[in-house]
């Protein structure tokens, strides 16, 4: 069975957390959480907090066990970006992007429903 979670509007650029987010593609459950909590990142905490949660809803929702569970799919996609300005040289203004992300994980247990 497949599952998983969502966080839109994360606050960190999405190609920051695509590095972080291919040290765990394909990977075991258990043994990305090992991985995301020795990577000392901000995308490395919110992209934890997904997988935990797509984690949850396998063992609470399905009945799956931990041990068993794959990351199957993961992707991060740009989400809205926040236009703000900042005095810049010369007392020009520059603008600057904060960019977000919608962080996607989706865990399997090979099981079919």
């Amino acid at each position: 069975m497949e599952t998983y979670a969502i966080h839109k509007s994360a606050m960190v650029a999405p190609r920051k957390c695509r590095m972080t987010m291919d040290l765990v593609r394909g990977k075991k459950a258990t043994t990305a959480v090992g991985i995301l909590k020795n990577t000392n990142t901000k995308s490395s905490r919110l992209i934890l907090k997904v997988l935990e949660s797509a984690m949850a809803n396998a063992t609470n929702n399905f009945g799956a066990k931990v041990e068993d569970l794959v990351i199957s799919e993961c992707f991060v996609n740009p989400g809205p970006v926040y236009k703000r300005v900042k005095i810049g040289s010369r007392t020009k203004v520059d603008r600057r992007d904060k960019r977000t992300s919608h962080i996607t994980v989706k865990v399997s247990d090979g099981k079919e429903a």
